[in-house]
């Protein structure tokens, strides 16, 4: 998608050897314009697919998949609440998932109320570059006996294991910008 690899390339900031910062117009400071147009990527690349639903994870993948939804008839957008599972409930699903970016263990949370089986669900996140988060998502949804319909993430860091681990377990995966790497603080995309 050019135009989020033109953004990437001018505001986005390399603050550690493999931490990527777009808050200025991704996941801080919103840009609708841009949003508008991922979602009608998202809406291209999955076309073909049955959907009634997205999954995505608290906070910044919410804008996102609020925006797919709307490309996609308005369907549902249920997210994943970060937290720690105080007790075992008999309402929730959960997933232990390991942030990259904060380097922490938490619980992703869902209730069993906004999940069925009859679901087809697209898990939409900004970032890809573990696959915890997803891989977190897909347990959820797994758990809830529903159908991944697939994975829209809109920057994939191409140079970790995140896609690989995904794909592996069989499920299709759509980056819209993938950088390959890092170098003298400079974003070397796809």
């Amino acid at each position: 998608m050019e135009l989020l690899k033109e953004r990437i390339l001018k505001d986005g900031i390399v603050i550690m050897p493999d931490v990527l910062r777009v808050d200025s117009f991704l996941n801080h400071q919103i840009d609708c314009t841009l949003y508008r147009q991922i979602a009608k990527e998202f809406k291209e690349r999955y076309k073909d697919t049955k959907i009634n639903k997205i999954l995505t994870i608290e906070a910044s993948g919410i804008g996102i998949a609020l925006a797919t939804a709307f490309e996609l008839d308005d369907v549902p957008v249920v997210f994943a609440k970060k937290g720690t599972a105080k007790t075992t409930s008999t309402h929730l699903y959960t997933a232990k998932v390991h942030s990259f970016t904060k380097g922490i263990d938490y619980d992703a949370i869902v209730s069993k109320k906004y999940l069925s089986e009859d679901d087809n669900i697209l898990i939409i996140d900004d970032f890809l570059a573990n696959g915890q988060a997803v891989l977190g998502l897909i347990d959820i949804i797994n758990q809830a006996k529903a159908n991944v319909a697939g994975v829209g993430i809109v920057i994939e860091k191409g140079f970790q294991n995140g896609r690989k681990l995904i794909e592996e377990k069989g499920y299709r995966v759509e980056s819209l910008a993938i950088v390959d790497d890092f170098k003298d603080g400079k974003v070397i995309l796809r």
